[in-house]
């Protein structure tokens, strides 16, 4: 016998699940634990004989081959069918559940176990893989389960799986009539009595901006749909979270109490409150049954729970960006338009000589301005002076009210009458988001593909410890000041994929950045950091970039942390004066660091700093792009602005075995094909992303283990256009690429020469010889590979020149003259003439390096002179007839060589 296990007081979600089961398991018979929900229980009294139902007292233990339980994981959810977990006969037992946040401990074979808002959700989805159809009958409990467990798809936790499930479930005839009167069939005449009550002595407090309700009912008997109640409760009242106990005698004179939990308030896991207790659910609507307690001693130890558990509102400190963008009252409404463009605000501060706000300028009054023809007037006369400010410390609930009552659109931050940031409605709906749907505000997609921001002992764990020794030295120094410090962008990337708990994770590139706390982080924050840094890891070397002061501290070889380099800086933000340049960087907040990056899988920090060390930024989907395995580009115009992020993102794919997002591969596309590299080289006579930092990210990529796919990627793309408008990846391209391979690994095993640059001379020899030395120079290749490919053209014509006689049946090229004319050239040049060559010039080519340049003259100069001949400049001449004579067969031995020089050469 199989038998499909409903845990104790039924409710539509697990009779739904376990008539799906019995569709999947043909045979198989549904029993109810114990008791159920009062709209289940109306329910099966009409549709009871529809279902493979059978009664718990019906059942011989000892037939029971399998147990399927469905809708928890937990023994005493199962009443007394829980004995039969324990029959030693049992062929396996199967649990389907969707409440991945509780720990199980039924002894299970097989788990299924997924983050959906209905288990039911789960079972749909098998029937649909196996092409199952239902009856109307049991597609109509099976919607009942999901629509009561998701609140008809507007619970939070609902996910799309659910809805689709739902979708499937109509499809097969699930009767909307019936939904609509078990879904929300209002409450009993004994329940509406008891809100009455409970509304009566119903107890609030307000723990920072959250409001907690309770009420204890006590009533002579036990009352069934006290959930409902409580979902009643929380919609009248509009409390954040509830907490409903209910007390009933049974009759072994003990009492009964229920707790049914409720909340919406951030950082409350309701499971995890009531999981001590013996109770469960989800993190936002859980229940418990005990006996024997007193409900003052529980309630008081929940709302101590509950005061800790609630987190302290952001203030504008957490919200603000910081440093603020402010001009003079003097500015003009032009100027104030350029400025506004450059960084992308929708408004401006206006301060005095001394830094005191003087008023704010909207984007709303600049288009006015510039609509009526006043582009020269000052911003003075278009200001706003009226103004509402806020402090570091104000709430988000205050800030909010501020915004919605006097429709402002931005705050300014005062802190001892100086600006030291401005919080923005975007700030606002940003943090809301967030709070609603995890850092990235997508908490349904989350939730569907089971994402989840590790935690940070989890990371930590990851992490080789010495460097996390490092990260925690940093972090203190840092704490000191007065600063935030982050982990940001490739190492956090690489932190998140690394999954197993190994702490082996040695990451050779870290990035830190600064950002301002109790205190401003100015533009020195790096190096003073890094100085500190410094004092304690005295092997380092400090290096300090630009007029930014970005520090970097470097380690070669270090015993424990090998050869580590750690930029240090603080946040800032970036501007491209025209495509291609070098960015012009400046101080800023980290939200607009990380919205400077190229690819949101680079885009992530990890605050290290406390409060909240640990905390994922992640803006803009970073972690769903990991778990989808794509690169996804920040901004449309990234690739325009920057060439090399084309190289990076091509880079990153192909390490990692990702794709690229296709919009972000459409921005690519658009980019190369507007032709605007193109423009930007002949307008500009410095264009780094097109020359330097071009040439970095193909020594990356032409280094690399992975160099073929990648190159294979960007030809596809037609990116290699930034090399040369003409240069694409054709056949005989990659032919000669294939030959070039053999050329190193047969002439080159030792790897003397610099095999990634190899490659890019060879990308380069593809193009017409006019364009090969420009080519080399805008990419400020070394001055040798530069003069070989400029002469390349001159050489090649020299080499097939000599080999056409042959060609043309003239005559027969001896080895010597081949070593004649070859050993002029140095090794890389010949491989270069080789895989652009017919295959009779590279078998030459072949027979000179491996064995004609190996051959030496039989006679040296010692021996000469032993001869009687005098030295001088013709020994020279002497020597290379012998090698000549000796090459071409003409003599074999020390003996022949005297007689070949007696004939030529004469002792006087």
């Amino acid at each position: 016998m199989d038998l499909i296990l409903c845990h104790t007081t039924a409710d539509f979600d697990s009779l739904g699940a376990a008539v799906g089961l019995s569709r999947l398991l043909p045979g198989s018979k549904v029993v109810l634990s114990g008791g159920a929900h009062p709209p289940v229980r109306d329910f099966l009294a009409l549709h009871r004989d529809e279902y493979q139902l059978i009664e718990r007292r019906s059942v011989n233990p000892e037939k029971i081959r399998s147990l399927v339980v469905v809708d928890t994981q937990q023994r005493d959810r199962l009443g007394k069918t829980a004995e039969w977990l324990d029959l030693p006969h049992l062929q396996e037992i199967k649990i389907y559940d969707h409440h991945k946040e509780q720990q199980g401990d039924i002894p299970a074979t097989e788990l299924y176990v997924s983050s959906v808002g209905a288990t039911t959700t789960l079972i749909v989805e098998q029937l649909q893989q196996q092409q199952i159809s239902l009856t109307s009958a049991e597609a109509t409990v099976m919607a009942l389960g999901i629509h009561v467990d998701t609140g008809s798809l507007t619970f939070d936790y609902a996910t799309p799986r659910d809805a689709l499930a739902l979708a499937w479930l109509m499809q097969q005839g699930a009767s909307l009539s019936v939904l609509s009167q078990y879904v929300d069939p209002g409450l009993s005449p004994q329940l509406q009595q008891l809100l009455k009550v409970a509304l009566e002595k119903l107890q609030k407090i307000d723990v920072r901006g959250q409001t907690i309700a309770w009420v204890i009912l006590k009533t002579e008997s036990f009352v069934a749909g006290l959930s409902s109640l409580a979902a009643q409760l929380v919609e009248l009242t509009e409390i954040d979270t509830l907490l409903l106990f209910h007390e009933s005698p049974v009759s072994d004179g003990e009492s009964r109490l229920t707790v049914i939990g409720r909340s919406q308030t951030p950082g409350v896991n309701l499971n995890e409150l009531f999981l001590p207790f013996g109770g469960g659910g989800h993190s936002q609507a859980a229940s418990l049954n005990l006996r024997g307690v007193n409900a003052e001693e529980i309630l008081n130890q929940f709302l101590e729970t509950l005061k800790a558990t609630v987190p302290h509102p952001p203030t504008a400190r957490d919200l603000m960006s910081s440093p603020v963008r402010t001009i003079r009252p003097e500015t003009t409404i032009a100027e104030a338009q350029r400025t506004l463009l450059r960084y992308g605000h929708s408004g401006l501060c206006v301060v005095d000589a001394q830094g005191q706000l003087l008023g704010i300028l909207s984007r709303r009054d600049l288009d006015i301005a510039l609509h009526h023809g006043f582009s020269h007037a000052p911003v003075k006369g278009y200001m706003t002076i009226n103004m509402r400010t806020i402090t570091p410390e104000t709430t988000l609930p205050e800030i909010e009210a501020l915004m919605v009552t006097y429709d402002i659109g931005r705050l300014p931050v005062l802190e001892n009458g100086q600006i030291v940031g401005i919080v923005t409605r975007t700030d606002v709906l940003r943090q809301l988001h967030q709070e609603e749907g995890g850092e990235d505000g997508e908490r349904g997609r989350r939730r569907e593909k089971n994402l989840k921001s590790p935690k940070l002992e989890e990371l930590q764990s990851r992490l080789a410890p010495q460097l996390w020794q490092l990260l925690t030295k940093a972090s203190q120094a840092a704490e000191k000041r007065g600063w935030h410090l982050y982990l940001v962008g490739g190492a956090v990337r690489d932190l998140l994929l690394a999954k197993e708990a190994t702490g082996t994770l040695l990451i050779k590139d870290i990035d830190l950045v600064v950002d301002g706390f109790h205190k401003a982080a100015d533009v020195g924050a790096g190096v003073e950091l890094a100085k500190a840094l410094q004092q304690i890891y005295t092997t380092a070397r400090l290096e300090v970039h630009g007029a930014f002061q970005t520090a970097a501290l470097l380690w070669h070889k270090d015993p424990e942390l090998d050869s580590l380099w750690v930029d240090i800086a603080t946040s800032r933000t970036e501007f491209y004066p025209y495509p291609a340049a070098n960015p012009e960087v400046e101080a800023s907040s980290i939200r607009q660091d990380l919205y400077r990056r190229d690819f949101t899988i680079n885009a992530m920090a990890l605050r290290l700093t406390s409060p909240n060390s640990g905390k994922l930024l992640d803006f803009f989907g970073g972690l769903l792009d990991l778990e989808a395995k794509q690169i996804r580009v920040l901004h449309a115009n990234s690739f325009i602005e920057d060439p090399t992020r084309i190289y990076r993102g091509v880079r990153f794919a192909v390490r990692l075995g990702f794709h690229l997002e296709p919009q972000t591969e459409e921005h690519i596309r658009y980019a190369i094909n507007s032709g605007v590299y193109d423009r930007t080289a002949r307008e500009n006579s410095r264009a780094p992303a097109l020359q330097t930092r071009l040439k970095a990210e193909l020594k990356h990529i032409l280094e690399a283990p992975y160099w073929k796919s990648a190159l294979q990627l960007l030809g596809d793309l037609g990116a290699l256009k930034c090399i040369h408008p003409t240069l694409s990846l054709d056949e005989e391209l990659l032919r000669q690429l294939r030959l070039l391979e053999r050329c190193l690994r047969r002439y080159d095993s030792q790897e003397t020469l610099i095999h990634w640059q190899m490659r890019l001379e060879a990308l380069i020899a593809h193009l017409a010889s006019e364009y090969r030395g420009v080519v080399a120079k805008t990419l400020q290749l070394p001055d040798d590979s530069i003069h070989r490919l400029e002469n390349l053209a001159k050489t090649q014509e020299n080499v097939e020149t000599l080999f056409a006689q042959t060609e043309r049946g003239e005559a027969e090229i001896s080895p010597s003259q081949v070593v004649q004319l070859l050993r002029q050239y140095d090794l890389p040049m010949l491989i270069l003439i080789a895989v652009q060559s017919p295959r009779a010039i590279r078998q030459k080519i072949w027979k000179y390096l491996t064995v004609w340049s190996q051959v030496q003259p039989i006679l040296n100069g010692n021996d000469l002179k032993k001869l009687g001949y005098k030295p001088g400049p013709h020994f020279r001449q002497m020597l290379n007839d012998l090698l000549a004579a000796t090459l071409d067969g003409r003599i074999c031995d020390r003996t022949e060589a005297e007689e070949f020089l007696a004939k030529c050469y004469s002792l006087h």
